[in-house]
C-alpha cells in the first residue's frame, strides 16, 4: 500500500499536477481521504523525501521540492559531517 501511494504522489509531481512549493495535506487528512493508516502515508512521505521529491516544512507539513538536487545536497552534507567527525 505504501508503494502505491508513493507512486501516485510521485506521478502527480512528475506530471506537474503538484507543483514545486505545493503544501500537501496533513498525514491525517491524506490517510482519511485515502482510507489508509497514517503510517502508510508516513512511509510514502519518507520515501519521497529521501528521493528529493518532498521537503519537510516543519509544523507546516510537507511540500513538493523544487528539484531532485535537494536529496543529493542532503546526502553530501551528511558525508561531509561524518568525514569531519572522523578526523577529530
Amino acid at each position: 500500500m505504501t508503494r502505491q501511494i508513493r507512486e501516485q504522489l510521485n506521478d502527480l509531481i512528475d506530471a506537474g499536477e503538484l507543483a514545486a512549493g505545493t503544501l500537501l495535506p496533513s498525514e491525517r487528512e491524506l490517510a482519511n481521504t485515502l482510507k489508509v493508516a497514517r503510517n502508510v502515508v508516513r512511509g510514502a512521505d519518507e520515501q519521497l523525501m529521501e528521493a528529493g521529491k518532498l521537503t519537510s516544512e516543519g509544523r507546516k507539513g510537507r511540500s513538493v521540492s523544487s528539484g531532485r538536487s535537494s536529496a543529493k545536497k542532503r546526502s553530501g552534507s551528511k558525508a561531509s559531517k561524518s568525514g569531519k567527525a572522523r578526523k577529530k
